[in-house]
């Protein structure tokens, strides 16, 4: 371990915390950007068809989840 040196492995922590913080807020900023779209179509006056398949998609689940299955 003294061959490897100190500051090897704070180096070493310290990139790895770094590119983990990077990928991080990569991940989160495209996440942001989808939700915003998603909250643009469902504000828009008229509806793309991707969001109203995705809104039958989910009312079917809605509608099963609560029909009681006899």
């Amino acid at each position: 371990m003294t061959s490897f040196g100190p500051a090897a492995l704070f180096g070493l922590c310290i990139g790895f915390m770094w590119g983990i913080g990077c990928s991080l807020a990569i991940l989160y900023s495209i996440y942001l950007g989808g939700y915003r779209k998603g909250v643009e179509e469902s504000l828009a006056a008229r509806k793309s068809k991707r969001y109203e398949r995705a809104l039958e998609r989910i009312r079917a689940d809605q509608a099963r989840q609560t029909t009681p299955s006899n």
